[in-house]
């Protein structure tokens, strides 16, 4: 059996209590990662005004409970889906692959489900954006990602590591900027997520509103965040090229 892994330097959790530390203190290292990112990277989507002030991400806390093996059922001829775009035009991606597995239900079982995962034209990563139960609950209303990346040929691997603890929040959630594949219908989760990325927090104001508060000046077609504490959990770096910027 061949297995693929969010994350080729993410420890696997279930090999026992050694595992599981290394796992979370990988976890917690790769977060602090997207933190400096954030705060400190010229390609950061946080306001530059804002990020002296920055002070990191929140997330829900690591679970490996959300952390699961998922049988891959790969398609012959994949099909082209086209996803629609958050501020941005629609993009096509070929469904490659289904993937299969259980989590954790609110009556403390377990819910067997399905991700359909996506392949952009070019790309050797499999992309997994999705809905769950906490989707404009606690997490953004976009959705969130997850990225794969199979060690050879697709074709070879019929199983996968899952780790919701690694979903992350697209970029658009932070600036207008910035441009969004939606998850597809069939990628809605009919569970709660409580791991990875929260929804970032932010208060955007049009500058002409705060103009008004202040002194009643008129400033049209200018925006700026007033308030950004992002909720966060970093998954593989993939997530700094999903998302384009249109400008």
């Amino acid at each position: 059996m061949t297995d693929a892994t969010p994350d080729d330097d993410t420890p696997d959790a279930a090999d026992g209590e050694d595992g599981e530390s290394a796992w979370l203190a990988r976890l917690r290292e790769m977060r602090a990662e997207k933190d400096e990112f954030l705060a400190s990277d010229p390609q950061s989507p946080v306001d530059p005004a804002l990020r002296e002030a920055f002070d990191g991400l929140d997330y829900f806390p690591p679970d490996p409970d959300y952390r699961v093996a998922a049988d891959v059922a790969v398609h012959d001829d994949p099909e082209t889906v086209e996803l629609t775009v958050r501020n941005g035009t629609a993009e096509r991606f070929h469904r490659v692959a289904t993937l299969s597995f259980a989590l954790p239900a609110a009556d403390g079982g377990r819910v067997e489900t399905t991700l359909a995962a996506l392949r952009a034209e070019g790309s050797a990563a499999l992309f997994l954006p999705f809905r769950d139960k906490t989707t404009g609950q606690g997490t953004y209303d976009g959705g969130r990602y997850m990225d794969l990346h199979p060690e050879g040929d697709l074709a070879d691997v019929d199983a996968v590591t899952l780790d919701f603890n690694l979903a992350y929040t697209p970029f658009c959630a932070f600036a207008d900027a910035f441009a969004c594949p939606l998850p597809p219908t069939e990628n809605w989760l009919e569970v709660a997520v409580p791991a990875g990325e929260r929804d970032p927090e932010l208060c955007v104001q049009p500058r002409e509103e705060q103009r008004r508060a202040h002194d009643h000046e008129d400033r049209a077609d200018q925006h700026v965040s007033v308030h950004v504490r992002p909720l966060s959990a970093r998954s593989s770096w993939s997530w700094a090229r999903r998302c384009s910027s249109r400008g």
